[in-house]
């Protein structure tokens, strides 16, 4: 059972939302009663969602958005008094190489949207979480934050200092209206995030999931993220892992296929 939102916190923000978990968990918090604000560079992608969250009767609102433009990120809280839920979500991962020979372009990448876009998010949106007098902040990492792999040095290092970034804000910030809550999924099956990490090679993304017969979905993720938000006031979910069953750690994963690559 969900608690549904206060009058001033009806307002949630989700960034990333143009695809996968960003627009499973628009949807789910719409149906849970929140006027859900769709950030994302795809104008396009999140105005078809926001249409479709209106026409099953939700609330929705398109704010393209680059998270790791700040005088943007700035500009759109200016729009907000109070909100109560910001999802943290856009990231994701670029390569798998080594260490010795991997792009110093794509660490910064993923460093920028990962970690500096959390920040810019929280920083700009933390006065109008606050004022609502029941914010919540919920920064979807990984279990790369946790721990590495060969071939996510880059990825790791991001989803890692996300980690921490959840995990200090909730020191600075005890005793005043707002939670903290880290999601870490494991292997999630979207339409996007290995396609994205291998420029497009569908074959090598397809890889990835070779021999699992179940990933997690968005939707699983983004029900994690909507029974975490809609807990009691009170009830703050430090942080959740999440992983398929097949999945037992980052390197450990069942294949039921006799050629699935390890």
């Amino acid at each position: 059972m969900t608690t549904p939102p206060a009058a001033a916190s009806r307002i949630a923000v989700i960034t990333g939302a143009s695809s996968g978990i960003g627009a499973a968990t628009a949807r789910q918090l719409a149906a849970a009663g929140y006027r859900v604000v769709l950030t994302a560079r795809r104008k396009d992608r999140i105005e078809a969602l926001a249409e479709e969250i209106e026409t099953a009767g939700g609330k929705a609102t398109a704010y393209p958005l680059d998270v790791t433009d700040r005088e943007a990120v700035d500009e759109f809280a200016t729009a907000f008094r109070t909100i109560g839920v910001l999802v943290n979500n856009a990231g994701g991962a670029l390569g798998l190489d080594p260490v010795a020979s991997g792009d110093p372009a794509d660490w910064r990448q993923m460093y920028e949207t990962n970690v500096l876009g959390t920040l810019n998010l929280t920083q700009a949106l933390l006065p109008a979480l606050e004022a609502s007098g029941d914010g919540t902040v919920v920064v979807v990492s990984s279990t790369a934050g946790l721990a590495t792999y060969e071939g996510g040095g880059g990825y790791a290092a991001a989803k890692h200092a996300e980690h921490v970034l959840a995990e200090t804000l909730r020191l600075e910030i005890v005793g005043r209206p707002v939670r903290v809550v880290e999601i870490a999924p494991g292997m999630v099956r979207t339409e996007e995030f290995a396609l994205t990490r291998f420029g497009g090679d569908e074959a090598r993304a397809a890889k990835v999931y070779d021999g699992v017969a179940a990933p997690l979905t968005a939707d699983d993720v983004a029900d994690t993220i909507t029974w975490a938000v809609t807990r009691p006031s009170h009830v703050n979910i430090d942080l959740l892992v999440v992983r398929p069953r097949a999945q037992a750690s980052n390197t450990k994963v069942h294949r039921e296929t006799d050629n699935a690559s390890e």
